[in-house]
């Protein structure tokens, strides 16, 4: 980007949408950030599952909206619909991927932002709010099954006509949100950029005390992040205010992993501001078969043994088994099978803001390798606290 001016999101939209161009603006104005939205349409009015609708949604006319996109210089691309949640993934990856190549441009859907964004908040069970056929919806769930994620449908609301979406009133897209609320899921997806739920994903959010993804924000954060743009905006829910701290971690997270071999990393920290707080992990990388300690508050972290020696000494505390002092709380052990870890402090300030830990089903002897890249994790931990 140069003359300093604002972001350019460019967005390929479906001809018949008429919500998501209003709710984007909507979302930029109220935000203050100086980013601008620019959209080249694409024929796309029915939705079901023959090869009339599939037809829609071919690589050819998807480009060439990119290329009218490319010439005002957007600054990232991204496919503002959801087709690939019925269609496959691997289609909207590779509409990702041709983008690019097309234009240059970083690209991707708003189906593979919602992935992100489960991915994100570490959510295994989505609850699913639609405007769709049941035929549709089913594909949707089958979909998201094969990505790790299983999903609480609520009864979806029978259209396949794609305007006729736009005209479902949003008290009623609501209602269907409180509904797939249920049976254990973790957060809810309101999967089609062409129904009006990103207004009501603040105040569902505090009421079902659980993220609301609705796809119209979904598509516009990751854009953002896909631009470097990392919103951090109050007042639209939690994707919007908190979902690129958030990826971010994970990301450290997946590298620390990665880089130690270790079976599990994660990271506790207080930022009440982004309903952040230690007894429940701000991010978790895991090892495939291991279990996940993602959403246990069941232990007062900052009166764990470890925990106060890391307030106490400020340095990494390094341990291939727990034969010594300090002692990690024995449900680490038996419930979840750690025999070895490190712990490193973050800091803000003068204040012991948060602590990674990384976590080993046997006990091992730590490699220099291993607190080398630990270091790195908590340096670039550390540069995304807000000061």
């Amino acid at each position: 980007m140069s003359d300093h001016r604002p972001l350019r999101v460019g967005m390929l939209t479906p001809s018949s949408n008429t919500c998501l161009e209003p709710v984007t603006y909507g979302l930029l104005q109220g935000s203050g950030s100086p980013v601008t939205a620019h959209f080249a349409r694409v024929p796309v009015t029915r939705i079901a599952l023959d090869t009339g609708s599939d037809a829609q949604f071919g690589q050819e006319p998807m480009l060439a909206a990119a290329r009218q996109l490319a010439d005002a210089k957007a600054d990232v691309l991204v496919w503002n619909g959801t087709s690939g949640s019925w269609l496959g993934i691997e289609r909207d990856r590779a509409l990702a991927e041709a983008l690019t190549a097309e234009t240059g441009i970083s690209a991707t859907t708003s189906t593979l932002a919602l992935l992100d964004a489960c991915a994100a908040y570490g959510v295994t069970r989505l609850g699913l709010a639609l405007p769709y056929t049941r035929d549709v919806a089913d594909a949707i769930v089958r979909t998201y099954a094969k990505e790790g994620i299983d999903c609480v449908l609520a009864e979806p609301f029978g259209e396949d006509d794609n305007e006729a979406f736009a005209r479902i009133p949003a008290a009623d897209v609501a209602r269907q949100i409180e509904c797939a609320a249920t049976d254990g899921a973790q957060a809810v997806a309101v999967v089609c950029t062409n129904v009006h739920g990103a207004l009501e994903a603040e105040r569902l959010e505090r009421s079902l005390n659980m993220p609301v993804f609705d796809s119209v924000t979904a598509t516009l954060w990751r854009a953002l992040d896909l631009a470097g743009a990392y919103p951090s905006w109050s007042g639209y829910g939690q994707l919007l205010r908190d979902g690129s701290l958030r990826a971010r971690v994970q990301e450290v997270l997946g590298t620390l992993l990665r880089a130690t071999g270790a079976d599990r990393t994660t990271f506790r920290v207080d930022l009440p501001d982004h309903g952040l707080h230690v007894d429940l992990t701000a991010g978790e990388a895991l090892r495939p078969g291991e279990r996940s300690i993602r959403r246990d508050a069941s232990l007062d972290q900052r009166r764990l043994n470890t925990v106060e020696w890391l307030e106490a000494e400020r340095r990494p505390l390094i341990q291939p088994h727990f034969n010594a002092a300090p002692h990690p709380p024995q449900a680490l052990v038996d419930v979840y099978g750690v025999r070895a870890q490190m712990l490193s402090p973050v800091e803000s300030g003068d204040a012991l803001t948060g602590w990674i830990s990384v976590h080993s089903a046997r006990e091992r002897d730590w490699t220099p390798g291993d607190t080398r890249a630990l270091a790195t994790a908590t340096a670039n931990l550390s540069t995304l606290l807000p000061n």
